[in-house]
């Protein structure tokens, strides 16, 4: 069996089981009976924020002292967090001119490499066109020496084709 205490009301009523306590008429029935009701809350004077502005001059000055404490710590990481803002701002301003000098570096470089090949390129290109020239010209020469072989060839054909003739002729007569 659960012993509720609430200290408000300790001395005006003897402790009862919490089954046994009762609520005014028409207060709220808790949805979960079997659990504790929750204490109210104080929050010490102190601490808790002036009901209006101007009035933390009618403070004491241990609370005065405080809240100034607290101002002057607040303005402080405020000023290191803009501290720290600019000079991240200033770390990306170098790293994107350190990029954009890094880039026409490059892009110089590459384009003087792709110059050089090119010379190169061109220059194997006219090694490669000279030795296809030259490839070319025994080419056309051997072909020429075959059109010679050929002609020559149908020649004698024909002179044993002729020749035939007449074999056949003197044979057959």
């Amino acid at each position: 069996m659960t012993v509720l205490v609430n200290r408000e009301t300790t001395a005006s009523r003897p402790l009862r089981p919490h089954s046994q306590q009762r609520d005014p008429p028409g207060a709220p029935q808790p949805f979960f009976p079997h659990r504790a009701r929750p204490r109210p809350s104080r929050v010490p004077e102190a601490l808790s924020p002036a009901p209006h502005p101007g009035v933390e001059a009618a403070m004491d000055p241990q609370a005065s002292q405080y809240f100034a404490s607290l101002d002057s710590s607040i303005e402080n990481l405020q000023h290191r967090a803009q501290q720290l803002i600019d000079r991240v701002n200033r770390s990306r301003k170098q790293g994107h001119a350190l990029m954009s000098s890094f880039r026409e570096s490059l892009l110089t470089t590459v384009a003087g490499l792709a110059e050089q090949l090119e010379e190169q390129l061109f220059s194997l290109y006219g090694l490669h066109t000279e030795l296809i020239q030259q490839r070319l010209q025994e080419l056309a020469e051997g072909l020429g020496r075959l059109g010679q072989a050929k002609a020559e060839l149908q020649r004698l054909c024909h002179a044993m084709e002729a020749a035939h003739r007449d074999l056949c002729r003197q044979l057959g007569a």
